[in-house]
């Protein structure tokens, strides 16, 4: 066969020669359109540790949410206790599994009783019940801590972001000042202030059962919390507000307030995300050392850190009473974390390629 010559003008053909199907395949490589989320979505699927996290956290709040629904004894109820007077002393103190006087003799006489997994206080309660509560109200304060912290600042970052200038000089030295003030000095003068304030208000209402101390503790992360979130948001949107998409929706008339909701803070979603997912387990920290100290949610309702509080009185005899709550502590921070970790990793876009 004759070698084509380099300079001629002939047209081969074979190259006008449809491609087969194989072709078309070894060829053409496409991939279905995604979305930012779905990406993340994807490669948060491919971690495993963070998702295994993730299985430990919904668990546990699912576990938080429904098994008090189903659980024969409640948090605040006391067992050998009728009309306010200690008639059976023998359910105080009970070890896991353990039985009470009466509970023995009705099971000796045919009847099931529900065991007594983590046995029962110093008051006679059931000790699970009262750990399953206790991180019922440890993972709502940390995720509503976190809505808190993530609504303002969202606001006061995107502004000082934004507008820059005198605006932004004068919320960054605010930023400055409340990063001074010690968060737990503030826990205590406000729950004190508080507690004196509120009173009698409380009773009958929804907030009865958690307290001034818990409020107090709102108002706390309200006040403080938000700085970091603020910097960070902040700091994207000041790389943000020059991009050509910004400049061009200010040349066509749009406000201010438009371009950050439409523009800036869906483009800095993943500082949001990952930001939000680390707060949370900070702020369920935050409020079980506190708890520790006493300025957590008032008696009877437990939070984990009050519990771990209150086995310190008989440590060495029931040891397990603060070995219970500081492991949930540490699996429900330590899983957060991880997650968080995790998120950082899927919806980072500078972390992939």
């Amino acid at each position: 066969m004759m070698k084509k010559n380099p300079l001629s003008l002939q047209v081969d053909l074979d190259d006008f020669i449809p491609a087969t199907k194989e072709d078309k395949e070894y060829m053409v490589q496409m991939r279905a359109s995604s979305t930012f989320f779905r990406d993340g979505a994807r490669r948060l699927s491919r971690n495993k540790v963070a998702m295994f996290s993730l299985i430990v956290i919904v668990l546990i709040t699912l576990s938080s949410i429904f098994l008090p629904m189903f659980w024969p004894y409640s948090y605040e109820q006391q067992l050998g206790v009728q009309s306010g007077k200690r008639v059976d002393p023998s359910y105080n103190n009970l070890a896991p599994f353990e039985y009470g006087s009466t509970e023995q003799e009705r099971m000796d006489a045919g009847e099931s009783i529900f065991p007594h997994i983590f046995g029962t206080d110093s008051a006679g309660r059931d000790y699970f019940i009262r750990v399953i509560y206790g991180t019922r109200i440890s993972l709502a304060v940390g995720f509503f801590a976190s809505i808190i912290v993530l609504m303002i600042g969202l606001v006061v970052g995107s502004v000082a972001g934004y507008f820059g200038g005198k605006v932004d000089l004068i919320i960054m030295r605010i930023v400055d000042i409340i990063y001074s003030l010690p968060d737990t000095l503030m826990v205590i003068l406000l729950a004190s202030i508080l507690r004196v304030t509120l009173g009698d208000r409380l009773e009958g209402t929804a907030l009865e059962s958690i307290g001034s101390n818990i409020i107090s503790l709102f108002i706390v992360f309200a006040l403080l919390y938000w700085v970091s979130m603020a910097r960070l948001v902040r700091g994207q949107i000041l790389s943000l507000r020059e991009e050509e998409y910004v400049l061009s929706a200010r040349a066509t008339g749009a406000k201010g307030p438009w371009i950050i909701r439409k523009h800036l803070l869906p483009n800095s979603i993943s500082v949001i995300i990952i930001s939000t997912a680390l707060q949370i387990p900070s702020a369920i920290f935050t409020e079980s050392y506190l708890s520790f100290l006493g300025l957590g949610v008032n008696a009877p309702m437990p939070s984990l850190g009050s519990l771990a509080s209150d086995a310190l009185n008989g440590i060495n005899s029931y040891s397990y009473r603060l070995v219970v709550p500081a492991v949930s502590i540490s699996l429900i921070v330590l899983s957060l974390n991880l997650l968080g970790d995790g998120l950082r990793d899927a919806f980072d876009p500078k972390l992939n390629n």
